[in-house]
């Protein structure tokens, strides 16, 4: 017995691992600040703790509807018309395990092998390798720092071939923060609304988690005549601090979301009752708390941009959104750590941080953008500043 051609094919989550070599540092009892995980350090709001309480009280603890009871359908419909101006009913709603789990469901319900899917880089992990399980090739476009990690509309009209599927747009984006104006994606729409044969899959997650007054918008807002084949992704995890709770959920043409439930009646089936139940409270409550979350991360941004750009030799760009930071290091490259290793890679360099300053984050190379590092910034102020600080004495130190 060995594992299968699809497991071969991919390689487990680097952001994972990195968060569960920190958490095993910490239980030896090593002084590590963790920045790998992307984890709002906020409690979920107790109005949502309550809701999955009554839900337990009430005995809301039997299967459900595969994709999603009709109360959490009725409160996404209304969440994409009130803050996205896009109107679904519910049978164009799928709600999953995680938006990493709409993600694989959209892509093994529709990816046969030799479909491409064009993914620009930096990119989430995940995607990638959930494109490579499923049979398919994914097509990288790098958009570095030059060009505010944004891709281009003539990269995609470039990228784009007879056998394309999807292309995944991120904004605001994990892992760099980046995010698009509605121009900006406007431009992209103009060479999509000229290829009918390819999808958009819109990963919205950190939509509430904007700075600088930035205006949140989706390309199926911008672009109308995309709605009909734009799968417009978003969850609960990142605004909410739900991120144990499991619940991603879409926006997009009913024959697709039948196709997810189709799969995800093989797999998972529903996601819990519960968890469910305070999404529901979540979605169709009061929304203040989101702006103030945003307020206190967009400080931190501050704080990490500035400390960083003050190390020798990173350079780091200031995101619109998310709460991670890209800082970009090729100055560092060939240089020797105070041990004598040679930092020949991003990854080298962030194993120096962490053997030495006993910082945590996680390489670019995990991204698809190299030589750089993911930062996340969710976590105090106190310990974002201790951390700068290590790294730049790091940065000092190397020769």
């Amino acid at each position: 017995m060995h594992p299968s051609a699809a497991l071969a094919r991919i390689k487990p989550s680097p952001t994972l691992a990195i968060t569960t070599r920190v958490q095993e540092l910490k239980r030896a009892g090593v002084d590590v600040i963790g920045l790998g995980a992307g984890e709002p350090d906020f409690d979920t709001p107790d109005f949502v703790k309550e809701a999955a309480i009554k839900a337990i009280r009430d005995g809301q603890t039997k299967y459900t509807n595969v994709d999603g009871t009709p109360e959490l359908k009725a409160a996404i419909v209304a969440k994409f018309a009130r803050d996205n101006g896009l109107s679904y009913t519910p049978d164009q709603i799928s709600v999953n395990v995680g938006g990493k789990h709409t993600l694989f469901n959209a892509i093994v319900a529709t990816v046969d092998v030799g479909d491409e899917v064009i993914v620009p880089a930096p990119y989430w992990v995940s995607y990638p390798d959930v494109v490579l399980f499923a049979g398919g090739t994914p097509v990288f476009v790098a958009a570095g720092p030059e060009q505010g990690y944004k891709l281009r509309p003539e990269q995609l009209e470039a990228a784009i071939t007879p056998r394309t599927k999807w292309v995944i747009l991120n904004s605001p984006s994990n892992p760099t923060g980046a995010a698009y104006s509605a121009a900006e994606l406007k431009a992209l729409g103009e060479v999509l609304e000229r290829h009918p044969h390819v999808w958009i899959f819109a990963d919205d997650m950190y939509e509430h988690i904007l700075y600088d007054g930035f205006e949140f918008t989706t390309i199926a807002q911008v672009c109308p005549s995309l709605y009909e084949r734009t799968l417009t992704v978003n969850g609960c995890s990142k605004a909410y601090a739900m991120t144990g709770w499991r619940i991603g959920y879409a926006g997009g043409a009913s024959w697709l979301i039948k196709a997810m439930s189709k799969l995800q009646s093989q797999s998972t089936s529903n996601p819990c009752s519960i968890a469910q139940a305070a999404a529901v409270a979540a979605l169709n409550g009061d929304q203040s708390f989101l702006k103030d979350r945003a307020a206190a991360f967009q400080v931190r941004r501050d704080l990490v941009v500035s400390m960083l750009n003050a190390a020798e030799g990173i350079t780091c760009p200031k995101p619109e959104g998310a709460f991670y930071v890209y800082p970009e290091f090729s100055a560092l490259i060939g240089k020797t750590t105070p041990s004598g290793k040679l930092i020949d890679s991003d990854e080298a360099f962030v194993a120096y941080l962490l053997d030495d300053a006993k910082v945590a984050a996680v390489q670019g190379g995990a991204f698809g953008l190299s030589p750089a590092m993911r930062i996340s910034y969710a976590t105090s102020d106190a310990l974002l500043r201790e951390a700068c600080e290590r790294i730049q004495t790091a940065c000092a130190n190397v020769r």
